[in-house]
């Protein structure tokens, strides 16, 4: 169930005494109701493990999870979803837009409250060590917890996707970080590490052309000269005949979600093409919601003490 802004702020509020690390794991299942259910449930099934959304996409064929908690909550909570993912999920099969490594793909933790990201780069490890023990699933070490820069882009990790890395992690370039340089049979590998919080931020363009979306996404991302702390590529939405620009926003104060949404909309004009919706996958930051607000409504000195639900849960 979702929450409302309301009931989140209460719910955060009484987290608020202790140690808060979120988790947001993306499963490679969008479709089957029942093996996502049965993913969220498993979290839900662990004392001090709270899902606060679950985001599936039929296109993506893909499931963002976002869960927070205590960090033993939260990482029994992962290991608990993982086991119902070996059982339900089969890479040899699994088709969608979204790049994938394995039944769960990414994994990552994020510090809230009471922990740093140095605790968070360690509880990766404890759950990298884990995952490999019990499931023989191997791992990769991405962002904060990478033990080389070449893998601190997740990107770099997942290039030729599960196809790819299962004809070639043989190789000493390719081999992971946690156990042995084999895929489990059905489950794929997985990509575990610790990050700030970042934003999952997707438009949508009136045309089913994907090459427009392709080409916006390059001129949009960091990596090709475009918008700082921006990864984006193109993706097709099957079912509404629609091309995607897909994103993360990795340090949204400094490329701000209308920042991103604007440039997006200018470079889809060079090609005729415009934007005919947004979406956010999982949860963002209140402020970067503000940020947004103040730049659209042109508000002056406007501050998010001034919502009424952030005094809930006081200073």
């Amino acid at each position: 169930m979702k929450e409302t802004l309301l009931e989140f702020l209460y719910i955060l509020g009484g987290f608020m005494a202790g140690i808060i690390v979120e988790c947001v794991p993306n499963f490679s299942e969008g479709i089957r109701a029942d093996v996502i259910n049965a993913i969220a449930d498993a979290f839900r099934a662990v004392k001090g493990c709270r899902v606060l959304d679950v985001k599936p996409d039929k296109d993506h064929n893909r499931t963002v999870y976002t869960v927070i908690g205590s960090p033993d909550a939260v990482k029994n909570g992962l290991l608990a979803a993982i086991e119902i993912a070996v059982k339900n999920i089969d890479m040899n099969t699994h088709k969608g837009e979204h790049p994938r490594l394995g039944a769960c793909d990414v994994a990552p933790f994020i510090p809230i409250a009471g922990i740093t990201m140095e605790e968070c780069v360690s509880l990766s490890r404890e759950a990298a060590n884990e995952i490999w023990q019990r499931f023989s699933i191997p791992v990769y070490y991405y962002e904060e917890a990478a033990l080389t820069p070449e893998r601190i882009n997740l990107a770099e990790i997942r290039k030729g996707e599960y196809e790819g890395i299962k004809a070639e992690i043989h190789l000493p370039h390719r081999k992971p970080d946690v156990g042995e340089a084999r895929l489990h049979p059905t489950a794929g590998a997985i990509v575990v590490g610790a990050r700030k919080p970042l934003i999952a931020y997707n438009v949508n363009l009136n045309t089913a052309d994907i090459g427009v979306a392709k080409a916006v996404a390059k001129r949009v991302r960091a990596k090709a000269g475009g918008l700082a702390f921006v990864k984006a590529m193109g993706v097709m939405l099957s079912e509404r005949n629609l091309a995607q620009v897909s994103m993360n926003l990795t340090d949204f104060s400094k490329s701000a979600v209308y920042t991103v949404f604007e440039m997006v909309k200018m470079e889809a004009a060079r090609f005729g093409v415009a934007a005919v919706g947004s979406e956010v996958v999982g949860l963002l930051p209140l402020e970067a919601l503000v940020e947004s607000a103040r730049y659209y409504l042109q508000l002056e000195d406007f501050q998010t003490s001034q919502i009424l639900e952030t005094h809930l849960i006081g200073e």
